[in-house]
């Protein structure tokens, strides 16, 4: 366990450490919740013109357009739109496109336009309970854009680009500290939707992580330590020319001189050393993504199959997609399990369906996969790494994890009745070596990325499927082999949905 020393370890290792799970930890939590009392899960405006965007998704009320609001509409609805509204007495909950933890939603959605004939210059907050945009300040912003996002190329191709922020609060009031990971995974989520509906709309995502964080805050007026920007996503057109690189994600500094930092505060301040005030003079060199343990005698399995078919089907699963609240604990078959890494670490398998062949992330082949088979037919009980480049599952541990995957899951009967749990990891000393205390937040931006694209094939599939940021952290490595440098950052569950067992979340 590291301890908090100046100049011992970069601080968002020391947060990692500070903010796991343990079952000591959590027997001494005094964690006290009103639940009477929730945050709010969207803002509002008091003045601003209102683009209401409900008549191009109405049947009855279609407008018939191919313009720039109509597809606004369906991208805009389809990334973190309302899909179902849940009566309580005291008030409605809105389930939205992406899972959110606890259903806090803390990510806000904003556009900047750079000047059109339907879409104004200036900036807008989307209003997701009632589908609209408001219009909240007019003025010439995208050369703050541009300057804000060091001349990141796609700004020179793109008109639209859509700002992903967090309210801290809305999470934090539940999770506490480690609310910062949920909101990146949260905020990962809605990217993974974004990217998918982008296709269906004949646009591109081109994604930005590495900005001058306050010069893009001040832009969208967000008020300090309470709502900060996480992501650039520029709109490019499909059909554009083939467009000068761009870096997804740029280093941040690396702070391993920070004084004692109280719990309750741990989050704002790895926010605060994370930042960018200026491009970098040099970029970290580009990681080529490689497979890795590959020891000799350990089983190996070929998950190479045809694409799974979505059938022009995307745009109904993202409307169906729910987080499954309990298993069944039957098999999956090795197929099934097959076409879910397919989808999700292959994209280009899927050109021929319409959908990009090559999505942006900040920095994927930092990352690692894990699978645990609890019951899969055709495939061993155990702990299997899942090799994107040779498209195989190679098998590190045997043994059936079940009762110890319930454990480590905080006792939560997903663990244990599901039939694969797939886990997202990475060295967090190599990842910031490269991209500073910044790496931390794109990790979990990538991760949950990577997770709604097995949610929504686990959901094309009939399967059921639930994030899981809640675990104790050491036991997972401890339990399947994993080596201690991998740092858990996200657990996805698949498996045999039971009857009427999908909520928000």
């Amino acid at each position: 366990m590291y301890s908090q020393r100046s100049g011992s370890i970069p601080f968002c290792i020391f947060y990692h450490q500070k903010t796991k799970y343990s079952p000591e930890g959590l027997a001494r939590r005094n964690h006290s919740i009103d639940w009477s009392h929730p945050p709010a899960t969207s803002k509002g405006y008091r003045s601003g013109t209102v683009y209401d965007l409900k008549p191009y998704l109405s049947d009855t009320e279609k407008v018939q357009s191919n313009g720039l609001l109509d597809r606004l509409s369906r991208l805009l609805y389809l990334t973190y739109g309302v899909t179902a509204v849940v009566p309580y007495p005291d008030g409605p909950f809105y389930m939205r496109a992406a899972p959110s933890a606890g259903g806090l939603y803390p990510a806000e959605v904003y556009l900047l336009s750079r000047g059109l004939p339907e879409l104004p210059a200036g900036a807008y907050n989307y209003l997701v309970p009632a589908h609209t945009l408001v219009h909240f300040w007019s003025g010439e912003g995208w050369q703050g854009l541009s300057d804000a996002c060091f001349d990141h190329p796609a700004l020179k191709q793109a008109q639209i680009a859509i700002v992903i922020s967090a309210v801290f609060q809305r999470s934090a009031w539940r999770y506490e500290d480690r609310a910062y990971r949920r909101i990146f995974l949260d905020s990962g989520h809605l990217l993974g939707n974004l990217e998918l509906a982008a296709a269906l709309e004949a646009y591109r995502v081109r994604l930005i992580t590495g900005f001058a964080d306050d010069a893009l805050n001040g832009l969208l007026f967000l008020p300090p330590s309470e709502e900060e920007a996480l992501a650039v996503a520029a709109l490019v057109e499909a059909d554009a020319p083939d467009h000068p690189p761009g870096r997804q994600a740029l280093p941040s500094p690396v702070h391993g001189n920070y004084p004692p930092v109280p719990e309750g505060q741990l989050l704002d301040y790895l926010h605060r050393v994370s930042k960018i005030d200026a491009r970098p003079p040099t970029s970290p060199p580009a990681v080529v993504q490689a497979d890795k343990y590959n020891f000799p005698f350990c089983l190996k399995v070929s998950t190479q199959s045809g694409p799974l078919d979505w059938d022009a089907k995307l745009e109904e699963t993202i409307l169906r997609r729910r987080s499954t609240r309990r298993y069944t604990g039957e098999d999956l078959n090795f197929a099934e399990l097959a076409w879910l890494l397919d989808f999700t670490y292959q994209p280009q398998h899927y050109a021929a369906q319409g959908f990009d062949p090559a999505p942006e992330f900040a920095h994927l082949e930092l990352l690692s996969t894990f699978v645990a088979v609890l019951g899969v037919q055709g495939l061993e009980a155990g702990c299997y790494y899942y090799a994107p480049q040779a498209q195989e599952l190679r098998q590190i541990r045997f043994k059936n994890f079940r009762p110890e995957i319930h454990h480590l899951c905080l006792g939560q009967d997903l663990g244990r009745d599901s039939a694969a749990v797939v886990f997202h990891t990475a060295d967090l000393a190599a990842a910031t070596a490269l991209y500073g205390e910044r790496a931390y937040r794109t990790l979990h931006l990538d991760s949950g990325h990577l997770g709604q694209r097995l949610n929504l094939a686990a959901i094309r599939l009939g399967l059921g499927v639930s994030g899981i940021g809640g675990f104790f952290d050491d036991q997972v490595n401890e339990v399947l082999g994993i080596p201690e440098q991998e740092a858990v950052l996200y657990i996805t569950t698949l498996g045999r949905p039971a009857r009427s067992a999908t909520a928000d979340g």
